[in-house]
């Protein structure tokens, strides 16, 4: 296993560490505050994943985060209330993008495993996996209309997976939605009732499919994400759209409430 560490004046910012074992490249992620993700975290989770998707003695990639708490928190609202330009904004927005597009154009399965909730963009990379499986008790909340934007970078992939009505859902009524909701309407593929469970569940689907056909799940893959070459240009204009909106004084004092709660 191989790990990326980052920090700032002494504050750990998290961990990327991938390994390849039997078949299976298992990529997992952790942040102190949430397994949320700042900027430096998203670019190494990208690269990872991107990695691992041209790595032949993996054949199957498995995502997941630290611990048995909540999935991922999102991007970090300590960069996210700090930004301070456009330009600043729309790299900063960019992050999820990368690792959607990473994911979406690995030759090979994406499965996620969920162990908890999950909040804003750590939805879109849920929805960019091939196949998730999650604890019950998997709540998630697109949560950006309440910081004053809009799910604007991730609802490109979201509302591909899970169709135009359920993202509509998710992004106007900004609370949490259970994870039979989220099996419901296709962003989760399994639902188990605990950690050990999804572990099992895991290991065994990853298992398959690393002796399946490399070929044939190359091409299923295409399949899954044929009509999205554009999407790098989409997303870019949507970071920068949020980039722009962050600065607003509405944004900015939606912000200001939303750490003071």
């Amino acid at each position: 296993m191989t790990a990326n560490a980052s920090s700032s004046a002494g504050v750990p910012e998290g961990t990327v560490r991938t390994a390849v074992k039997d078949g299976i490249g298992t990529v997992e992620f952790a942040h102190p505050k949430g397994n949320s993700l700042p900027a430096k975290l998203l670019n190494e989770l990208a690269a990872a994943i991107t990695q691992l998707g041209e790595d032949p003695a993996a054949r199957v990639i498995v995502l997941r985060s630290a611990g048995n708490s909540t999935f991922c928190a999102g991007a970090s609202f300590d960069e996210f209330t700090a930004l301070a330009d456009a330009a600043a904004g729309k790299e900063f927005f960019s992050g999820f993008s990368r690792v959607i597009l990473a994911i979406t154009r690995a030759p090979k399965f994406v499965l996620t495993r969920v162990q908890g909730r999950a909040a804003g963009g750590a939805i879109g990379v849920i929805a960019a996996s091939d196949y998730s499986i999650a604890v019950r008790s998997a709540q998630v909340k697109l949560s950006e209309l309440q910081v004053g934007i809009g799910p604007f970078v991730v609802g490109v992939v979201i509302e591909r997976k899970l169709g135009l009505a359920p993202f509509m859902n998710l992004g106007v009524h900004a609370d949490w939605h259970d994870a039979e909701w989220c099996e419901r309407h296709g962003l989760y593929s399994t639902l188990v009732d605990d950690a050990a469970q999804l572990d099992a569940a895991i290991d065994a689907h990853a298992t398959r499919l690393a002796a399946a056909n490399p070929e044939a799940m190359r091409e299923m893959k295409k399949i899954f994400w044929r009509g999205t070459e554009d999407w790098a240009e989409r997303m870019g204009e949507r970071a920068a759209m949020s980039g722009r909106m962050v600065l607003s004084d509405f944004t900015r004092d939606a912000l200001a409430k939303f750490r003071a709660r």
